[in-house]
């Protein structure tokens, strides 16, 4: 994938989340988020050249971009999204939780992806 199919898939992949979140879903919801937001990062690990073949790869781009930008709530954002990932596996979020940290993670990947934020021309 190249940058730009990796920052349609991150959006694909919000809206996606929203569906299965307003079905009911939170199994599929949470993967969905979490899916938005590694295809985000690796927008911007592919961007730069940056590793992001891994979990940890990814965790390690979002750090370097914290640091890059001199922001850590960029990845404190990423960690909240990992959260999603492993409710995935273990539903064990509870639902007020799900509600609070969705749109965390939402704002992590728009703020990623948009012209103003993080990604020059992706949106």
């Amino acid at each position: 994938m190249v940058v730009e199919e990796h920052a349609r898939t991150a959006r694909s992949f919000l809206e996606a989340a929203d569906r299965e979140f307003a079905a009911g879903d939170v199994l599929q919801g949470s993967e969905k988020l979490w899916g938005a937001a590694s295809h985000a990062i690796m927008a911007i690990a592919q961007q730069r050249g940056w590793r992001f073949n891994s979990h940890g790869a990814l965790k390690d781009a979002a750090r370097l971009l914290s640091v890059e930008y001199n922001d850590m709530s960029i990845r404190d954002q990423f960690s909240i999204a990992e959260k999603f990932h492993g409710n995935f596996y273990h539903q064990w979020m509870p639902d007020i939780q799900v509600e609070q940290d969705r749109p965390i993670v939402r704002e992590f990947v728009e703020r990623v992806l948009s012209t103003e934020g993080l990604v020059e021309g992706l949106g």
